[in-house]
């Protein structure tokens, strides 16, 4: 699981204490931290954050049109209401909510920047991680902490999933990744190529066409598309007539409730559901749009992600002529496009290559129980939070059929509810036991979805029964991380 070769940090160099070290300051990594400053006000934390700037995801990704593809109300903090009149909000919105929830927090001292994390080790004779830290600026440095939360995320920050494609280089367009998206790009009046069909794809192309000569949307096979209104009304009219703190835990459970029943829905009776989006797509695509072709998958809803737009964004450019869809393969890039494996060619004055995300577990940190790696995909998750067999660590791991924040605040205070234990305890420390025969096999993520199983070896598992389980809907998870024991007889104090 190493990424990287680590610096080595001298050993005669002393270490900064703390009592928990938070990777990573975006959604997760804030929300922990606003989680241990309410519910553990005494213990000492600091997050460690390789980039310059707070946010993550929100900060790295600056395509055009880049914004949340889950409702704001579970998407943002239980703790923390989102006032935004847009539920389904942008990338720009988002980042000014964390601003002011770092500050409201009082988190900035809190946060060191350009600090990334290149090994973490356990120590079994002192009972605590040491940290190897190389910095953007200065020589390498160690620190050590009690408990250790991987806020990362799931994917690699310096690199997305680009397929082998032939002739790849020979174009002489500009190309453009979603993820290092170049901030000096000018394709207006230009003819926009973007080869993919996930939730970059279909935000990319309404954005784009607005100034764009043409958008063409290249994919290899169909995805499943949700349309609702950007902003929800009966949210709205619940903050306009209640206090802002009851009107936003309104507008958060009617969500949460809204979410799961669909996707329930979606797996009992997939034929209903595939009806349903089918019909979606005919009536705001457009007669002109042939929808069997495009927008009807192989498998069933919810196999792999639905890809939510707000307003029909994506269906109005198609309608509106402003981009198209084209269902092949491509055959190999030329020097002003791709040819596909129909035979016919698309022309491109510039290429967006959409194809997915990169997944990596610790952000590619080299892992180390008492100098001996840890291999994810050899450890089982507990209550989706903690690893089999690991002491003293934790890691923020959203859901992938609904906002990736709500799992965030359930583990979050889990983690909370963990170290009041151990103090409780006396416990230096806390390891999730289980048998290494009976380690889970099943992965982590039931979709079907390239991405995940591209990665498949590099992740940890799940097993088939609680605390091993992990459960896919909130309700079903908040019933089974919120109130479940910490003192279950699987968790081992010492």
């Amino acid at each position: 699981m190493t990424k990287a070769s680590a610096a080595t940090v001298p050993p005669q160099t002393a270490r900064e204490h703390q009592g928990v070290i938070i990777i990573g300051a975006g959604i997760s990594g804030i929300g922990q931290a606003c989680h241990l400053k309410d519910k553990r006000p005494g213990t000492s934390f600091v997050m460690l954050e390789a980039r310059d700037q707070i946010g993550g995801t929100w900060d790295l990704f600056r395509y055009p049109g880049i914004r949340s593809d889950s409702d704001m109300y579970t998407f943002g903090y239980s703790f923390r209401p989102w006032t935004g009149e847009n539920d389904i909000a942008s990338g720009d919105a988002i980042l000014r909510y964390l601003d002011s929830t770092v500050d409201d927090y009082g988190l900035r001292d809190k946060i060191r920047f350009g600090a990334r994390v290149t090994r973490v080790n356990w120590s079994p004779t002192q009972a605590r991680w040491l940290i190897d830290v190389t910095p953007a600026q200065g020589d390498p440095y160690g620190m050590s902490c009690d408990f250790l939360v991987s806020c990362t995320g799931y994917y690699d920050y310096e690199q997305g999933y680009l397929p082998d494609f032939e002739g790849f280089k020979d174009f002489n367009g500009a190309i453009a990744h979603p993820q290092h998206w170049p901030d000096d790009l000018d394709y207006a009046g230009k003819r926009v190529l973007v080869i993919g069909s996930g939730a970059t794809a279909v935000t990319l192309v309404p954005a784009m066409a607005k100034t764009a000569g043409h958008v063409t949307m290249l994919q290899r096979s169909p995805t499943y598309i949700f349309s609702r209104p950007a902003r929800d009304a009966k949210a709205a009219w619940l903050r306009r007539w209640l206090p802002s703190g009851l009107a936003h835990r309104l507008a958060r459970v009617r969500a949460i409730f809204l979410a799961t029943y669909a996707y329930r829905i979606a797996r009992k009776n997939p034929a209903g559901m595939r009806a349903f989006l089918r019909k979606m797509a005919i009536d705001e695509a457009g007669p002109d749009v042939d929808v069997d072709t495009h927008f009807k998958p192989t498998y069933a809803p919810w196999d792999q992600r639905l890809c939510l737009i707000p307003d029909g964004d994506f269906y109005a450019a198609l309608r509106a002529g402003d981009a198209d869809v084209v269902t092949d393969k491509i055959a190999r890039f030329t020097q002003t496009g791709v040819t596909l494996a129909s035979g016919k060619t698309l022309a491109a004055d510039v290429i967006v290559p959409a194809t997915g995300l990169k997944l990596q577990f610790l952000g590619g940190i080299d892992m180390q129980i008492d100098g001996v790696p840890v291999k994810a995909a050899d450890h089982t998750i507990y209550r989706g939070t903690m690893l089999s067999n690991v002491p003293n660590f934790a890691m923020i791991f959203g859901y992938a059929n609904s906002s990736w924040t709500l799992k965030a605040d359930l583990s979050s205070t889990f983690i909370c509810r963990v170290l009041r234990h151990m103090k409780t305890k006396g416990a230096q420390s806390v390891t999730p036991r289980l048998d290494p025969a009976s380690e889970g096999a099943k992965p982590l993520l039931s979709l079907t979805s390239g991405y995940l199983a591209r990665a498949a070896d590099e992740m940890p598992k799940q097993g088939e029964d609680a605390p091993w389980k992990t459960e896919e809907t909130y309700i079903s998870d908040m019933l089974s991380v919120r109130f479940a024991s910490v003192d279950d007889g699987v968790l081992a104090y010492a």
